[in-house]
């Protein structure tokens, strides 16, 4: 028989317009607390501007989620990466903290429009039986952007400013915003879908029907984005305090490769595991992933050489890179391909929970506690996983592949 081809010119072109919406934040995220100060804001602000895109993207979400499902995923991606270039315009021309604040939240109003389409828009297009595949391959465009992305905007700072960071941010929201013109396939809801809603519509008056609630998560999905946003917690600190915690605790290592090396390994892991997301079980993957993200805090504890720094970046790869894709196949499973929107933005959730929370705990521990006790705190995120996976997803296991 012959294998169903899944990567379609669409689906390619969406999967490089999710590498270009990514780097447009994450070139600006290690920046923009030195940017901050610079425009003479306290601490506090500066805290409060690295986390405020993703605390406004959590609140957007379940919205978004929504319209996803009801209009088309081209026009929510548009006006998505519309909004995140009009940030990033924001960030070259602002005097000041109070403009920078809004620019930050525009930036996560557009971040939010863009996460939950874009990966919607990626699974409508799959076969159900590739969903783990495709799914995969999504995640790992978006990890290497997410790794490559943060090094260019150092790069482009260091040598020419903040603000040419900030340029380079605005022409990647323009590279997406130009990239999704050419899909055909522009993500309308489904026919059936839609005459539903136009009947539901019309017989409202005649109370011919239950008018379907607005919902904002979707129930079935919420263990799982509990799952990976106790993954995400110890990603997103050492993200945030990697480098000032080896300078603190004197280490020579490289610190500037542990990203990159993320990024290889997880290329390989998410290439070499494809045909599984689809066949095993997601116990499966959530204890194999416990076990590496335990790896990759025990190796930045005792770290003293780049061998355990290469080590916690192979490890943490096997850890929160594998599930970020297992996790968001998963949701989109439990959800019907109606509710994939929904799905996705509950998944997301789970997501800015881990990337908002993570640095502020690290921020805390940072302060409190000894250098050498700084990741043993992260640790305690792998039983608190195991106990939600044993108490609330057991069931996704038998009844569901990732």
């Amino acid at each position: 028989m012959i294998k169903e081809r899944y990567l379609t010119r669409d689906i390619v072109l969406v999967l490089a317009a999710s590498f270009f919406f990514m780097a447009s934040p994450m070139m600006v995220t290690p920046l923009i607390a030195g940017f901050t100060e610079s425009l003479g804001a306290a601490a506090a602000v500066m805290g409060l501007m690295g986390g405020a895109m993703n605390l406004c993207s959590l609140f957007c979400r379940p919205f978004v989620g929504n319209l996803a499902d009801k209009i088309s995923k081209y026009k929510v991606a548009f006006i998505g990466s519309a909004l995140m270039a009009l940030a990033s315009v924001g960030y070259v021309l602002t005097p000041n903290a109070g403009i920078l604040l809004a620019a930050r939240i525009v930036h996560g109003v557009g971040f939010s429009f863009c996460t939950v389409c874009l990966s919607t828009w990626m699974s409508n297009m799959l076969p159900r039986e590739k969903i783990g595949a495709g799914m995969g391959l999504y995640g790992t465009m978006n990890a290497l952007s997410m790794a490559i992305s943060p090094s260019i905007g150092v790069f482009v700072y260091q040598h020419l400013g903040y603000r040419a960071a900030f340029i380079i941010a605005t022409a990647a929201a323009l590279c997406t915003m130009t990239i999704i013109q050419f899909v055909k396939d522009k993500g309308e809801p489904a026919a059936a879908a839609a005459a539903a809603d136009s009947v539901t519509a019309a017989g409202a008056d005649k109370s011919s029907g239950p008018r379907k609630r607005l919902q904002f998560v979707d129930p079935k999905v919420l263990p799982v984005a509990l799952v990976i946003a106790l993954f995400t917690i110890p990603y997103y600190a050492t993200q945030s305090f990697l480098v000032r915690y080896t300078e603190t605790m004197g280490l020579d290592v490289t610190v500037g490769l542990f990203f990159p090396v993320y990024a290889m390994v997880l290329l390989v892991l998410r290439l070499s595991l494809a045909k599984y997301f689809d066949k095993l079980p997601y116990g499966t993957f959530v204890l194999a992933s416990c076990g590496s993200a335990l790896g990759a805090m025990i190796c930045l504890t005792f770290m003293e050489s780049n061998l355990l720094l290469f080590a916690a970046s192979v490890f943490m790869a096997g850890g929160y890179g594998i599930m970020c894709s297992v996790c968001q196949s998963t949701a989109l499973l439990l959800a019907g391909p109606e509710k994939r929107g929904l799905a996705n933005s509950t998944y997301y959730v789970g997501m800015d929970i881990g990337m908002a929370t993570g640095p502020l705990i690290g921020g805390f521990l940072y302060g409190a506690v000894p250098g050498h006790l700084f990741y043993p705190c992260f640790m305690v995120t792998v039983p608190m996983i195991v106990i939600v996976y044993v108490t609330l997803c057991r069931n996704i296991g038998k009844n569901n592949k990732a």
